[in-house]
């Protein structure tokens, strides 16, 4: 599929969409200054372009804040990197596992019950075969979170 080139309705719709995907298509046309139609035809469009691919639940603060989160650099020996993703494949605490550029092979996005378990998460990355660093940083309040 031919990639889009998206324009700023497109991103601001998305934005609004990111915030609550439950707005109607008759708020998000008031908010946006354009008709319901234009809304839902770039919504339709979106969805068909694969720039939007689904829709969610996002739990609220008490139960989405309970336990923490850390965001883990790993480093890894050359050629280790199929070996270190299927272990890390394996956690259930894993939300997200990124290639990156930079200081670390991978970036891991870890939520853990408790400080301990964290603790011991860390301690069983950083035994796996392959893995030669790992780097973490727990987050302490989200900012903004679009996810």
């Amino acid at each position: 599929m031919q990639s889009m080139l998206l324009d700023e309705l497109d991103r601001r719709l998305l934005a609004l969409l990111q915030a609550d995907a439950r707005t109607s298509a008759a708020d998000l046309a008031r908010q946006l200054g354009v008709a319901r139609t234009t809304v839902l035809a770039r919504i339709a469009r979106l969805e068909k372009q694969s720039v939007i691919v689904g829709y969610t639940v996002r739990l609220g603060q008490d139960e989405g804040e309970r336990g923490v989160e850390a965001y883990v650099g790993i480093t890894t020996e050359p050629k280790a990197a199929r070996l270190v993703t299927a272990r890390l494949a394996t956690l259930p605490e894993l939300r997200q596992l990124c290639s990156v550029s930079g200081e670390f092979d991978y970036l891991a996005l870890l939520h853990a019950g408790s400080t301990t378990r964290l603790d011991a998460l860390l301690d069983e990355i950083g035994a796996f075969e392959g893995v030669l660093k790992t780097t973490t940083s727990v987050v302490l309040a989200r900012r903004i979170d679009r996810t």
